[in-house]
């Protein structure tokens, strides 16, 4: 299957429908599957063996001689060895129904989870997140609870079903009528309850996801809630959710209390009774032989009253398994081409009529053309919209170009190993996000080695030593999740500290310093500069102290490139590209703000035409 990221495992599951998906799970692990079932076979028949001694019981009171005594006691030690083997075959049922489960459980949430980061950015992009987590978490575990208790109790009560049918005739053979009518019945009801519960239970684990989604999304969002006052807004809306979630697990406690086989055993027990008198009074039968008979009748309550619950579990877990699948088997246009390039990058970028849209039949670029040659620093200049950060995206492959080429080093991108290119690119982008790990992890993320040396060098070129210093624990303190407990300009020097830890041949900055002050700013400048040497720089940037220093500037409108060149070139020849300066020089001079504080934004802000339109 086509996807960005392989594992090296091999899951060797069947994906074509849930059944075989559950089953080729338990395949995996069918030692434990058959030790479930030796368990309960044997847990059924020593139980069946109860009222057989019972009976036996009974007719040595019934007819007491001298023996009776000793005939009483030994049956009294055969009950209580048949249980104390019960016992131990019962706890083998559960130990391995247990451990079967989990570790099925396991196997799924890794098989998924692999699946998920093998999926390329346009299926993350059309799903949310919460809903992935719903499967991730809530339907996995669905899976464990078809397992254990499910399978367990359904393999469980099918022994207890077949039990009656291999004593009964023991006892008298015509007596096995009831107990296989009953079963028949029995297996008919359970069959229909399962296709009518399904449904049902597809709906209450997709509803289920739905407010899941909505909960992850409104937590993740709790700022802007909070700061618009929309509590009570986003309480309705999750109660609306919560009460569909309600109304389907009410609709199938409706299906499960017309469960019929209750009403089957009732009946079993009536005609199981008048079979056996009328046995009786015929003189076939002695009082023994009926307690015996209608002992191994009762033994179907077990099968009757747990199957509710089982079934119900079973058609949960089908659900469940049926999401999980829709997730794995879900396409991808991306591949991670293991057998593609991996040679160390030089830094050499070609974009050869690339055109682009992350929706089809709306491109965002139009046969974008340009080059930069190994350690050169482009800047890509544009209004909001115009495709800036989209040109990032194409070159570490984070979408493919829909027309043309992106060309790393003269190959094809499509032609790298995945895994080999992204290597070898580090990008800094506007929304930066931390992980809630350690300041030193977070540096050094994507380094398998590294030391605090290292770590403590690379902060101090991204300017964020100082700030580092002042926690409490140093390199070691704990940041919060997407570094929330950070300000924008210390998550944007973490995010460079990483991009100069990782060293890589081609380095991307997507507006990096945008939330950095001016004064931070000159000497990160320098750092950047100084990280660029040697390597391919390309800068998104509104800050015109680093567009006019860069070597090579394109300049795009609407997803188009209109101009191309060095800054003095550009100046004399391209009008987009003078909207950019026009006054640039006198409002810095007149208002005494330096080149490296000006910004194409305040520019406009000051009255030149700089809207790129």
């Amino acid at each position: 299957m086509t996807a960005e990221f392989v594992v090296n495992k091999s899951f060797n599951t069947n994906r074509q429908s849930a059944w075989r998906y559950v089953l080729s799970n338990i395949w995996h692990h069918r030692f434990f599957a058959l030790t479930l079932t030796i368990g309960a076979f044997g847990n059924a028949m020593l139980a069946s063996a109860i009222p057989y001694f019972i009976g036996q019981g009974f007719d040595v009171v019934s007819n007491p001689d001298e023996q009776a005594l000793q005939g009483i006691l030994s049956i009294c030690l055969m009950i209580i060895a048949s249980q104390i083997i019960r016992s131990g075959v019962q706890f083998m049922r559960n130990y391995s129904a247990e451990l079967f489960a989990q570790r099925i459980e396991r196997d799924v949430r890794d098989e998924l989870y692999a699946s998920l980061l093998g999926k390329s950015m346009k299926f993350h992009d059309s799903k949310p997140v919460g809903e992935i987590m719903a499967r991730v978490t809530n339907d996995v575990r669905e899976l464990n609870f078809m397992m254990n208790p499910g399978v367990n109790l359904i393999i469980g009560s099918s022994m207890f079903l077949l039990a009656p049918l291999i004593a009964s005739p023991l006892i008298y053979p015509p007596l096995i009528l009831v107990p296989a009518i009953f079963v028949t019945l029995h297996l008919f009801v359970q069959l229909y309850f399962v296709r009518s519960l399904h449904p049902i239970a597809e709906k209450v684990r997709a509803s289920f996801g739905d407010m899941n989604a909505r909960l992850a999304e409104a937590l993740d969002g709790l700022q802007v809630v909070k700061g618009t006052a929309q509590e009570d807004a986003e309480i309705d809306r999750f109660n609306s959710l919560a009460n569909t979630v309600r109304d389907y697990y009410i609709k199938q406690g409706r299906i499960e209390a017309r469960y019929l086989s209750f009403f089957l055993h009732g009946l079993t027990f009536v005609a199981a009774f008048a079979h056996a008198i009328t046995l009786y009074n015929q003189g076939i039968l002695d009082v023994g032989d009926i307690v015996a008979f209608i002992g191994q009748i009762y033994l179907f309550g077990f099968p009757v009253f747990t199957s509710l619950f089982s079934l119900s579990r079973i058609a949960s877990g089908l659900a469940s398994a049926e999401r999980i699948l829709a997730i794995i088997n879900e396409g991808t246009d991306l591949d991670s081409n293991p057998s593609g390039m991996s040679a160390p990058v030089v830094g050499a970028i070609t974009f050869d009529n690339v055109s682009f849209g992350y929706q089809d039949g709306s491109p965002v670029l139009h046969n974008v053309s340009f080059t930069v040659e190994p350690g050169q620093t482009l800047a890509v200049v544009g209004q909001t919209g115009s495709g800036k950060t989209t040109i990032t995206k194409l070159i570490n492959r984070t979408y493919d170009a829909t027309d043309g080429r992106v060309l790393v080093d003269g190959i094809d991108v499509r032609d790298w190993n995945l895994g080999a290119l992204r290597s070898q690119i580090s990008i800094i982008e506007q929304d930066i996000f931390l992980f809630s790990r350690s300041v030193a992890e977070n540096i050094a993320f994507g380094q398998d080695k590294w030391t605090q040396e290292e770590i403590v060098t690379s902060a101090k070129k991204a300017q964020a030593h100082d700030f580092i210093s002042g926690f409490n624990e140093g390199y070691e303190t704990k940041i919060g999740q997407r570094g929330v407990t950070l300000s924008g300009g210390q998550r944007q020097r973490l995010a460079i500290a990483r991009a100069f830890q990782s060293n890589p041949p081609i380095l991307i900055l997507d507006d990096s310093t945008s939330a950095i002050d001016s004064a931070t700013e000159d000497h990160i400048q320098k750092a950047i500069w100084s990280a660029a040497e040697g390597r391919t720089t390309i800068l998104i940037t509104h800050r015109l102290s680093q567009i006019r220093w860069a070597d090579k500037i394109v300049v795009l409108r609407q997803g188009r490139v209109v101009a191309q060149g060095a800054h003095e070139d550009l100046l004399q020849s391209s009008k987009d590209y003078q909207r950019i300066f026009a006054r640039y020089d006198e409002p810095a001079s007149q208002n005494g703000t330096s080149a490296t504080d000006t910004t194409v934004d305040s520019i406009n802000a000051n009255g030149a035409a700089g809207n790129m339109e």
